[in-house]
């Protein structure tokens, strides 16, 4: 099966809104080992809309859509693909009454035009979407498939991964797909590449498929089969064989992120985290409250940006911050123990370093940064240098220094 990608929305075009849907269907369809050779944008036009589906059925065996499925004038989508098929559109009564309840639980009026997102081409598969009112569909006729999505991507993102790539698999006859995600810190994805890369190149089925984040990298495990147990069971030796190769950088399967990884540790452990932050300003407390349920393991997050601060919330001695600084591992140590004796947590972390683009020193770089941490049973602080040499290093600096704050944790966690 070929696909072939087409955003939708004079946005686009005019560079209010970046385009991130296609490389989400893009990496989608690679993980699931299906062709994508063509990607396209159109504006808000019927005439050119309808020229993109002609020369993308005239290469590709299903295209795929995103915007253009709204109650406006200017959300076309449906109808043209329907024009390009020769097909209807027909009031689908079920899909009418799901709206009027959507727009009740809301307690908001439903506008007249909103009817049109219950208007469906004859024979149309319909994809509920689960977190807005216009819901995905596909449509097929003479052995070609046109799917559309809503455009937002909280709406786009989970009808594609849950309900679009079992559709397009079964289309394609790959049979039941399964796929899981690795999460890996501490190397990065050439270094990752370097040890799977015998994997990558000679694994059918499964298929690994490598993806770079902030300061992380995922390694996408996909199989096919006649079931789900059938899939799984080609998975699971895999997942082991990578997790061997990549010597403790796996920090979990399908967690989704660090901070995700280690609220759900520190539950099973039902044990509680604190953390004391200088140059990370909040994010390590933001990235953990992000995650539902964090107030069961997270009942501190303190930001002590000032000596003053640090002294007076801390209890970081003065006689520390004189003699070495407040950028240095002493200091950090006992921020971290001053969260900990404070907030009554299990574990607790600190961040202070320099994030630049000033401040930095020839013993005191920009992009030092020392992590700090406290348990019952021991205390010490990481040095890391995280500076790229750029200008604008400043928020890349303090996420990875987030980051790598969780993951420390993370660990210790696993030592307790």
């Amino acid at each position: 099966m070929i696909a072939e990608i087409l955003c939708v929305g004079t946005e686009l075009l005019l560079g209010d809104i970046v385009n991130t849907n296609a490389a989400f269907i893009a990496k989608e369809l690679a993980f699931a080992g299906i062709k994508s050779f063509w990607q396209s944008v159109v504006g808000d036009n019927s005439k050119r809309l309808l020229e993109s589906f002609n020369l993308a059925l005239s290469r590709a065996d299903v295209v795929i859509t995103s915007g253009g499925l709204g109650p406006t004038y200017d959300d076309l989508t449906k109808e043209t693909a329907a024009k390009c098929l020769g097909l209807k559109l027909e009031l689908r009564p079920d899909l009418l009454e799901n709206l009027r309840k959507i727009f009740a639980r809301m307690g908001r009026e439903m506008s007249p035009n909103n009817e049109k997102q219950a208007l469906m081409p004859e024979g149309a598969h319909v994809f509920e979407n689960l977190r807005g009112t216009a819901p995905g569909l596909a449509v097929t006729k003479n052995g070609k498939s046109i799917v559309m999505l809503p455009g937002p991507p909280r709406e786009l993102e989970p009808m594609f991964s849950g309900q679009v790539l079992p559709w397009l698999a079964q289309m394609a006859g790959l049979g039941t797909l399964v796929s899981h995600g690795v999460n890996i810190f501490g190397l990065g994805e050439s270094a990752v590449e370097d040890r799977l890369k015998h994997m990558m190149e000679n694994y059918s089925n499964p298929t690994l498929a490598p993806y770079a984040k902030t300061g992380e990298v995922l390694v996408r495990v996909t199989a096919s089969a006649g079931a789900p147990e059938e899939a799984e069971k080609l998975i699971a030796p895999v997942l082991e064989e990578i997790k061997s190769r990549l010597d403790g950088y796996v920090y979990g399967i399908d967690a989704g992120s660090l901070q995700n990884a280690l609220v759900n540790a520190l539950k099973e452990k039902k044990l509680k985290i604190a953390a004391a932050e200088s140059c990370t300003g909040g994010i390590i407390s933001g990235r953990i409250t992000e995650v539902p349920g964090a107030s069961e393991v997270f009942g501190c997050g303190l930001c002590a940006y000032s000596n003053e601060m640090k002294s007076k919330l801390l209890g970081v001695n003065p006689g520390t911050l004189e003699k070495f600084g407040a950028v240095s591992a002493q200091t950090a140590i006992e921020m971290a123990q001053g969260v900990r004796e404070l907030s009554g947590a299990d574990i607790s972390i600190s961040t202070s370093g320099i994030a630049g683009p000033g401040g930095g020193t020839t013993e005191k770089p920009v992009g030092l940064v020392y992590i700090g941490y406290c348990t019952e049973k021991n205390y010490g602080a990481l040095e890391l240098h995280l500076g790229r040499g750029y200008a604008d290093d400043r928020n890349l600096i303090r996420y990875l220094a987030a980051s790598e704050a969780l993951a420390l944790a993370l660990k210790l966690l696993r030592l307790e």
